[in-house]
């Protein structure tokens, strides 16, 4: 079989796997979709004025974005690992061709598949409950599959060194909730300290959040660090990031356990 072949396979196999988990299908879904309504209906948001939610509505774009293409491939790939271990899975795939970095993109392909579905649910759901105007822009393709691909690479590197699967969701939760409101999503830099803004630049959610919002958002982004405010950027970072993490979470997977 060849590597396309023994991918395809790993991703329909993958892509069943998800669908047979139910809890999974609605928090990908169904959690975002809650976030919206609260924030977004509930809370809502406006130009102008102080603290949360006071820029305009497509402002948050970017945030709500994130909650899925951070949050769904941290959990899913990192519990995945966790469960081959458990299940000496890892041990069985070692004895066929298909090799570490294979299955690892055949678990990023079906989450790119789930999260853009999701993220096109969201795009519609926020532009009628609060009225954003988003430039729909082809330049979120790439920066979704980018995000989803990095941080499949980081779920992996999670799995590969929690203990369990329950080590696994408290990590991932450990990481991305304060990644999620301090990586310029949903909380403006210029409402952090001064002295923490460059820290910012640490999280690769950030480069996805801003960049994200230069392509979506008619005027513009915070300048930060002195950083470039166009999305090409933005891209080639996230790029490069996902390159490092992908990797390296591919060689963290275990050949046997």
């Amino acid at each position: 079989m060849t590597a396309v072949g023994r991918i395809g396979a790993a991703t329909v196999a993958a892509g069943k796997s998800f669908l047979r988990r139910r809890t999974a299908v609605f928090f990908t879904f169904f959690f975002p979709v809650i976030i919206i309504l609260i924030f977004g209906a509930l809370v809502q948001t406006g130009g102008g004025g102080t603290g949360l939610f006071t820029e305009p509505a497509a402002y948050y774009v970017p945030g709500y974005l994130a909650v899925v293409v951070l949050f769904t491939p941290l959990s899913r790939v990192g519990s995945e690992v966790a469960r081959h271990r458990e299940g000496n899975q890892f041990e069985k795939l070692a004895t066929t061709p298909l090799s570490r970095s294979e299955w690892l993109l055949a678990q990023t392909l079906v989450n790119v598949v789930i999260i853009g579905l999701a993220g096109l649910l969201l795009l519609g759901l926020i532009v009628v409950v609060t009225g954003a105007e988003i430039a729909f822009s082809p330049l979120l393709i790439p920066f979704v599959f980018l995000g989803v691909a990095l941080f499949c690479g980081g779920g992996a590197l999670i799995g590969s060194f929690a203990g369990s699967q329950d080590g696994v969701i408290a990590a991932s939760n450990g990481i991305a909730l304060p990644l999620l409101f301090l990586s310029e999503t949903f909380v403006p830099p210029s409402m952090l300290p001064e002295w923490f803004r460059p820290a910012i630049l640490l999280s690769p959610l950030t480069y996805f959040s801003r960049g994200v919002r230069a392509a979506t958002y008619g005027p513009g982004i915070e300048p930060l660090a002195g950083l470039p405010t166009g999305w090409p950027f933005y891209l080639g970072v996230l790029a490069g990031l996902t390159l490092v993490f992908f990797a390296g979470g591919a060689a963290a997977l275990p050949r046997t356990d």
